[in-house]
């Protein structure tokens, strides 16, 4: 027999688990299904059946594998570089110093700008001809460049971009794990006559590992999906310097009309973050029982 309390609790989740189904289950369960036929939207119906053969075929197509290799340099790049910055800022914020909350408040306003904004903003800004930065480096003897039109320079200018906005997102999750972190650990080591080093290294790091590997698994999923800012920067280009695999998923779906091919390969990229979401999550479990 099941509990007053939890049928209460079972009315109370119903809407909450209707919304999931029609919002989140339905659509993957459609994508899922889809990504069995050659559905194309140029054509009315399911088209024929392909069985996996559309995963066959996304395995075979060199761009789409260009665009995962291009997606893991840029998602490990980024979270590295974050990661580094945003813990150093999150140490200075833990300290006592003057005039932190005004700085703690500049930080977090990327954050709070939408990333089609930052993108509109950063292509007037790096226009090569009527951009603020090239007009700023003309100053001091270095000449205009493209910065978003160069195979040389487009990967590592989208990449200073998304660091620029989304390092206060690592910042915000780093300083929460430093301010709950106990006080009597650092008593103890003070006691034991350790240096501030020594508390850092022996007390400080171990203590916020857990925190660590929560930032760097939230931050490398939300890499490894970017897409709006590389829609609006460089649409991939140029060429496939900056393609990665969400925008080259979009222009399966929308600009060759392959949907069910899209459907596979959004189901590749699925495949390829549930292992690492399931290992850092065991790491954090196992962490947290030791």
């Amino acid at each position: 027999m099941i509990s007053d309390r939890r049928k209460n609790a079972l009315i109370f989740l119903i809407p909450s688990l209707i919304l999931l189904g029609v919002t989140i289950v339905l659509p993957l369960a459609y994508s899922f299904f889809i990504s069995f036929f050659s559905v194309d939207l140029k054509y009315k119906g399911l088209g024929a059946f392909m069985g996996f053969g559309n995963y066959a075929s996304a395995l075979k197509d060199q761009y789409f594998m260009g665009s995962i290799k291009t997606t893991v340099i840029f998602s490990v790049i980024v979270v590295v570089i974050e990661f580094v910055l945003g813990f150093a800022i999150a140490l200075l914020f833990n300290c006592k110093i003057k005039g932190k909350n005004i700085f703690f408040s500049i930080v977090i306003i990327p954050m709070m700008i939408t990333p089609v904004a930052v993108g509109l903003t950063w292509r007037l800004l790096l226009h090569s001809t009527l951009g603020v930065v090239n007009w700023l480096l003309s100053f001091i003897g270095i000449t205009g460049h493209a910065w978003l039109a160069d195979n040389a320079t487009a990967l590592g200018t989208v990449i200073f971009i998304d660091v620029w906005q989304q390092i206060s997102y690592m910042v915000l999750i780093l300083l929460a794990g430093l301010v709950s972190l106990p006080k009597e650990p650092y008593e103890a080591a003070s006691i034991d006559g350790a240096s501030r080093w020594q508390s850092f290294k022996y007390v400080t790091l171990p203590l916020m590992a857990p925190t660590f590997l929560v930032a760097i698994l939230l931050r490398l999923i939300t890499a490894f999906k970017t897409y709006d800012l590389i829609y609006v920067l460089t649409k991939g280009g140029p060429g496939t310097a900056t393609e990665v695999v969400s925008y080259y998923i979009y222009k399966q779906a929308f600009t060759h009309l392959k949907t069910s091919r899209a459907a596979a390969m959004s189901f590749i990229l699925l495949l390829i973050l549930i292992p690492v979401s399931y290992i850092a999550t065991r790491i954090l479990r196992n962490r947290n029982e030791g």
